[in-house]
């Protein structure tokens, strides 16, 4: 042992006691600051409305200053809007060239019509999404489908327009 360890050694018992001998400081509180009283601020006036009640009928608007417009009646602006419409639907009333609607509505449009399972296989389509299609096509494109059973089980759908 050297004279160092011999001097920390003999000075580790006599600190031992002096540090039991000494009394535990008390437990340290928080500094806060004081607590204020419990009222409610002033309240900054709003210079918003309440808000309206949802789907509340609204108020009718001013007119507006510049030059007035000419009175449409109602119903010819409706007819107008119904002829547009109309117009938009004849239009997109045949499917797309070469998409799968009109890979369907050429395989019905044979004389002896097309079985779900060739429907099927030519546009790779599961059964009720054929079904669907071919349920609104007649509808949208003005088309008469009709649905027989062969007597083999299998259902063909065929145009007959």
């Amino acid at each position: 042992m050297t004279t160092e360890n011999a001097e920390t050694n003999a000075e580790t018992p006599e600190s031992a006691p002096a540090a039991l001998a000494q009394e535990p400081k008390p437990p340290r509180k928080a500094r806060v600051a004081p607590q204020a009283a419990h009222v409610a601020a002033d309240k900054a006036s709003s210079k918003k409305g309440a808000t309206p009640k949802k789907n509340a009928p609204k108020g009718q608007k001013t007119a507006k200053s510049g030059k007035p417009k000419a009175a449409v009646p109602k119903k010819a602006a409706r007819a107008g809007k119904k002829a547009a419409k109309t117009a938009r639907t004849k239009e997109a009333s045949a499917p797309r060239a070469g998409g799968k609607g009109a890979i369907i509505l050429e395989l019905i449009g044979r004389p002896k019509g097309a079985t779900l399972a060739e429907l099927m296989k030519a546009t790779d389509w599961q059964k009720h999404s054929i079904r669907g299609y071919i349920s609104t096509a007649a509808n949208k494109h003005g088309h008469r489908i009709v649905s027989t059973k062969r007597e083999d089980g299998q259902r063909v759908y065929a145009l007959k327009g």
